[in-house]
């Protein structure tokens, strides 16, 4: 065996370890599971997830804790990745579930989700917070007995107009020019949760939170 072999053998083995070890976080992407829903904008947790899976090649198909999910190395660490199957309002169910199991604290659950309060494109990070009439947010703090956990807000905008149901306008789809601008975003909320996982969420806040 050559010595090349020999360092591709280690860093293969060096590998394999690390994705074994035992999952130390949780990043879960808020939305509403089917068809209807994709590209919603209550949906944006769901694609900023999917974004992250792409980014690490994570696949995200195991049906498990009442999500779609699966798991992988995520800024050095391993991570499960979720999606809840559960819809929006009763999401907290499938993140409990899967803390409860891998006995993650709050404070390794990190949450990427959609935010009315936003333009689209634009992020913001917070370790801990309300849910800001949220229901999946209300659902996971119910759950999980704390609002003391991080999270990536997705802008999705405003209503157009004061009058527009709420909840029309969350499941309505983004536009074209909406997509062109959220694309971007979606990646850089991957990269944001990248670097909370690695436990500098200040950085992530720095750098990636809209002014």
């Amino acid at each position: 065996m050559s010595i090349f072999d020999i360092f591709k053998s280690i860093e293969e083995q060096r590998g394999a370890s690390a994705s074994s070890g035992k999952i130390s976080w949780i990043i879960a992407g808020l939305g509403n599971p089917g068809l209807t829903y994709e590209k919603t904008r209550h949906n944006a947790g769901f694609m900023g997830l999917d974004k992250l899976a792409e980014i690490n090649d994570i696949e995200v198909k195991t049906m498990r804790f009442k999500s779609t999910c699966g798991d992988g190395m995520v800024g050095g660490e391993r991570c499960l990745l979720l999606k809840p199957g559960t819809f929006m309002n009763l999401s907290g169910e499938a993140v409990s579930q899967a803390a409860s199991f891998y006995k993650i604290p709050p404070e390794k659950v990190v949450i990427m989700y959609d935010d009315i309060t936003l333009p689209p494109g634009k992020l913001r990070i917070r370790r801990k917070g309300s849910a800001g009439g949220h229901n999946g947010m209300k659902s996971i703090i119910a759950l999980l007995g704390t609002d003391e956990f991080p999270r990536v807000r997705i802008g999705v905008g405003a209503k157009p107009s004061p009058d527009y149901d709420l909840a029309d306008w969350v499941l309505s789809k983004f536009t074209e020019s909406d997509m062109d601008i959220l694309m971007p975003a979606l990646e850089n909320a991957a990269k944001a949760a990248e670097i909370i996982v690695q436990g500098k969420i200040d950085e992530a806040m720095n750098k990636f939170s809209s002014k």
